[in-house]
């Protein structure tokens, strides 16, 4: 097999471009490569390796750069080195290919992982979404504000996903009618032991050019229909800030929901014709996250106007066959919908919602819940919304957090009412990740120490990395390992300069944060705590501090000002530190722009210390966290999300645990006064108040001063320092010096790196997988 993989791709090169691989550009390699690997998928592909069918529905699949994860879980990653090498090319050459851009952060990669892990342990998941014309947006600085422009993914063109003309199905909105066309990528498990699939729908009219009005010289009336379709595929998360945006986010939904849902009652007619009883054997459905929820009540319509079922029937169905995964406790990403805009969009799968109202009601009355007080928490429907995680949540039949912690909150808080009386529906799946990306690609040096020494089982079995354990104490080993983190730093820092122009210096501490732009992520924290270290080191205060360069990454959505304007200052800070020769031979803040999923995997790494910091209570998860864990750093963070199981899995000693808990945020809330920290501690004072004093610049734009009055005054909103920042700041700055002074015995701390990496097995989303599969799919 790996004789004709590279025959086919010198063969694909001739037939197709007439040249050699020396004469081939880089598309037409990354062509030939792709091609041929999808040669080799002819038989596996598709084969149902398991009786029941799970289906993946989330608006985002975070996939990245496909061509080398392919190449390795094919077996063919090394025919390509080889076959590189044979013509002294670089196996890097792709990296100028773009990631196939189509989720926001931790939700779609999660998807991605999960979808690879399903392929690798021998399960029938296929994932089902939006193929997005241009993803999230391509991120630049300019003068340190963020910009966006276009993301063309597309531009190498797209070889590894395959058109169904013939499979496409129409989507009925009030005033449009639209084809959903899919278009399916193989999900290739490693060694090839099933090769599922990717099934993302794309919007397209049913009449593209109307000739007649053209003739007539109405231009843009002759496209109108063809714009208006293609605008519903065109971009992920739309800004929604208006009314116009609310329906497109609403459209974007239903339409991949329908046409998924649509395509799987056609597959189950052709095998079982209309005795619809038996869904719920052949397919599970998963919705991440409240985005796909219309689901439910388009299940029950299309049973019910289609297959003639009674709603009871049809509820029935609906109930064993989703599952739903809660992702947030964020009051706003649990969406909500106006009844009236609703309407507006999709008012024939209205009246199921409405019919779900009914019966919760009913079933609230035999269970003793009549007063309208106590019904509140569960309302489907009130005060002119529509509630859709209370939906997901009456309407399946299992309601998972993403970590212990997170389900926990989700028990006692969030669906507290739900729980007391469903409690056989909540469970927890921690998240994890795939180790062949995130270890075996991203890390080849590390992920060969690792075979060295124990083997290579942890490929499928992370669980394995746990006899690396017996060489903690061994001196050349801890050394070795140090010298590969030393490699994967000076890998970033040659991959910083060519992408970002800036130099880095490799001795310093690498102290990382990459996580989307929220306020609860606290990348303002991490930025004030900087401004602490400059001022103490200029002020003399911090006598020892061993060098450190802070890298941040992640973007803020389009629309979000708050978020834009700690950019700007991170950027500022960034400026102040460069400019100043006391103190830029000691510190460096470097943001990255346009972080994604291939500037993860430099990026994750060369880390030394991971950034964790947000809020307790409100990361459900994260899964950045793991995979700095794996790739042997130590979490600088709070006690949130899976912090709280690294720290159990790898040692409290061999992390940095700082900050209020869950408990202590819950005793304070009501008597917080972020003022009176302020006033009172000097420090904290000081490094607030450079948002307003004229210490940096944010272009009359007013963002610093909004920062700056949400810690202080609040917002309508928010209370004053909604997340904290002020109460966390010198426990954070104790912590962070802390870790640096641990670097300084280079031995004892890569130690503490190494046992990271060697108590990471349970983060593997292999085992997540093998979760759901057991105890929710019933696979």
């Amino acid at each position: 097999m790996e004789n004709h993989f590279k025959t086919n791709v010198i063969d694909l090169l001739k037939l197709d471009y007439g040249k050699s691989i020396k004469e081939a550009t880089t598309m037409e390699l990354y062509y030939a490569v792709s091609k041929a690997a999808m040669l080799s998928l002819e038989k596996e592909w598709g084969l149902n390796r398991s009786n029941k069918k799970v289906c993946y529905f989330s608006a985002e699949f975070l996939v990245g750069r496909l061509i080398y994860s392919n190449l390795l879980n094919c077996g063919l990653f090394h025919p390509f080195a080889e076959l590189m090498s044979e013509h002294n090319l670089d196996i890097r050459l792709f990296e100028d290919i773009d990631d196939a851009a189509l989720g926001n952060g931790g939700l779609g990669r999660l998807a991605a992982c999960f979808l690879d892990s399903g392929a690798t342990v021998g399960i029938t998941l296929n994932g089902y979404g939006i193929r997005y014309k241009y993803g999230l947006f391509k991120q630049y600085f300019e003068d340190g504000f963020q910009k966006e422009t276009a993301d063309d993914w597309q531009n190498f063109g797209d070889p590894w996903s395959v058109r169904r003309e013939e499979e496409k199905v129409k989507i009925v909105f009030k005033n449009q009618m639209v084809y959903a066309v899919p278009y399916d990528t193989p999900v290739i498990g490693y060694s090839k032991n099933t090769v599922n699939t990717l099934r993302l729908w794309q919007a397209e009219p049913l009449e593209s050019f109307n000739f007649e009005l053209f003739n007539e010289q109405k231009y843009d009336k002759a496209v109108k229909k063809k714009n208006e379709a293609e605008a519903i595929s065109s971009i992920l998360y739309p800004n929604d800030s208006t009314d116009a945006g609310k329906k497109l986010r609403l459209k974007q939904q239903y339409f991949f929901a329908s046409a998924s849902l649509q395509d799987l009652f056609n597959r189950y007619r052709k095998n079982f014709g209309h005795d619809f009883s038996g869904f719920p054997n052949e397919y599970a459905i998963q919705l991440n996250d409240t985005h796909p929820v219309v689901a439910i009540p388009e299940f029950i319509r299309l049973l019910m106007e289609e297959e003639h079922f009674t709603f009871a029937k049809a509820f029935r169905l609906a109930k064993v066959t989703f599952a739903y995964t809660n992702h947030t406790v964020m009051a706003e990403a649990l969406e909500k919908w106006s009844i009236s805009l609703f309407r507006a969009v999709i008012p024939q799968v209205y009246k199921y919602v409405v019919m779900l109202q009914k019966a919760l009601l009913k079933e609230l009355k035999t269970r003793g819940i009549a007063d309208a007080e106590k019904q509140a928490p569960f309302m489907i429907i009130d005060k002119g919304l529509i509630y859709m995680a209370r939906l997901a949540v009456y309407a399946s039949h299992s309601t998972n957090g993403v970590a212990k912690l997170h389900t926990e909150i989700l028990k006692q808080e969030v669906f507290k009412e739900w729980f007391e009386i469903y409690p056989e529906r909540f469970h927890n799946k921690t998240n994890g990740i795939t180790q062949r990306r995130w270890l075996a690609l991203a890390n080849m040096e590390l992920a060969g120490f690792i075979s060295d020494k124990i083997g290579n089982a942890w490929m499928t079995d992370l669980d394995k990395l746990k006899e690396l354990e017996r060489f903690q104490e061994d001196k050349t080993a801890i050394k070795q390992f140090d010298e590969i983190k030393k490699i994967k730093k000076t890998q970033l820092a040659d991959y910083i300069l060519k992408q970002e122009g800036i130099q880095i210096n490799t001795d310093f501490i690498f102290d990382i944060q990459i996580k989307r732009l929220h306020e609860y992520k606290r990348q303002l924290l991490n930025a004030f705590s900087i401004m602490d270290i400059y001022f103490g080191l200029k002020e003399g205060r911090i006598k020892e501090f061993y060098p450190t360069v802070f890298i941040f990454g992640g973007k803020a959505a389009p629309g979000y000002f708050r978020a834009k304007g700690v950019i700007k200052y991170i950027n500022e800070i960034a400026k102040l530190i460069d400019s100043d020769p006391q103190v830029n031979q000691r510190m460096k803040v470097v943001f990255v722009s346009n972080y994604n999923v291939s500037y993860a995997e430099k990026l994750t790494p060369a880390a030394d210390v991971s950034e964790q910091i947000s809020t307790a209570g409100t990361e459900a998860s994260g899964t950045g966290n793991m995979k700095f864990m794996l790739n042997g750093a130590v979490t600088l963070g709070t006690f949130d999300g899976a912090n709280v199981e690294i720290v159990e899995q790898a040692g409290g000693e061999n992390n940095y645990i700082f900050g209020a808990r869950i408990e202590d945020i819950e005793a304070l809330k009501d008597s917080y006064d972020s003022n009176k920290i302020y006033k009172k501690n000097t420090r904290i004072k000081k490094v607030v108040d450079t948002l307003i004093d004229g210490t940096f610049d944010d272009g009359k734009t007013g963002m610093f001063k909004e920062l700056y009055e949400a810690l202080l005054k609040g917002a309508s909103w928010h209370s004053p320092d909604h997340y904290y920042l002020l109460l966390d700041f010198i426990p954070y700055c104790e912590e962070k010096l802390k870790v640096n002074k641990a670097y300084s015995d280079t031995l004892a701390f890569r130690r503490q790196c190494f046992m990271n990496t060697a108590n990471a097995g349970k983060f593997s989303s292999d085992r997540t997988i093998k979760d759901y599969a057991r105890e929710v799919w019933k696979v």
